[in-house]
């Protein structure tokens, strides 16, 4: 499998109500080099991160340590900008299973898909909740339920739908890329193959 199986994540979220977050924010350009998705989340957000000198910024959401878990909450237009898979490897790899906003940039959206990021796009009234909910009780755990294409406040039960493709969906539950999938059907084509179409 290119990743875990994804079904239904429960878990405290990191708030960064921030828009227009880019992909060069999100991975700077310079940390492009390796073609492998391992150590990107080392740098995720770097330049918001770490000062020059590489000390963490003490006001950057992910150096407070109250905040934690494996939901990201952003701004409104996440994953604008440069269309590299980098970035959804970035935020793989630092730990993130989901990615919660009230608009996705259409490429970051189909390239977190594709590694096992789940991105759920609410409402801009539902995510100001969730960030106020968070903002009152940094412990405040969402759970996302993929097979019902919903998520919820856990502490008082407000709930929004989401949309997915049935395609990506599938292959998330399973935990397959591309090639998983096609992969899982081999049988099925060796099948086919033996047949004759005349």
């Amino acid at each position: 499998m290119a990743y875990d199986k994804f079904t239904v994540l429960k878990s405290t979220a990191v708030p960064m109500p921030i828009e227009n977050v880019d992909t060069d924010q999100i991975i700077p350009a310079r940390f492009l080099k390796a073609t492998e998705r391992k150590g990107f989340g080392d740098n995720l957000f770097r330049d918001w991160r770490f000062e020059n000198d590489g000390t963490p910024k003490k006001d950057f959401v992910l150096n407070n340590p109250i905040y934690s878990g494996k939901i990201l909450v952003g701004g409104k237009n996440f994953g604008s900008g440069s269309s590299r898979e980098h970035a959804a490897w970035a935020i793989y790899d630092y730990g993130f299973r989901c990615v919660v906003s009230s608009f996705f940039a259409d490429i970051f959206k189909n390239n977190s898909l594709n590694i096992g990021i789940l991105p759920v796009q609410v409402s801009e009234a539902f995510l100001d909740k969730i960030f106020k909910a968070i903002e009152a009780n940094p412990k405040t755990e969402l759970e996302v339920n993929l097979p019902e294409q919903k998520i919820t406040i856990v502490g008082d039960g407000a709930s929004e739908s989401f949309d997915i493709n049935g395609y990506k969906k599938n292959n998330m539950m399973n935990g397959y890329d591309d090639i998983d999938f096609l992969q899982s059907l081999k049988s099925d084509i060796q099948t086919l193959a033996t047949k004759s179409i005349y």
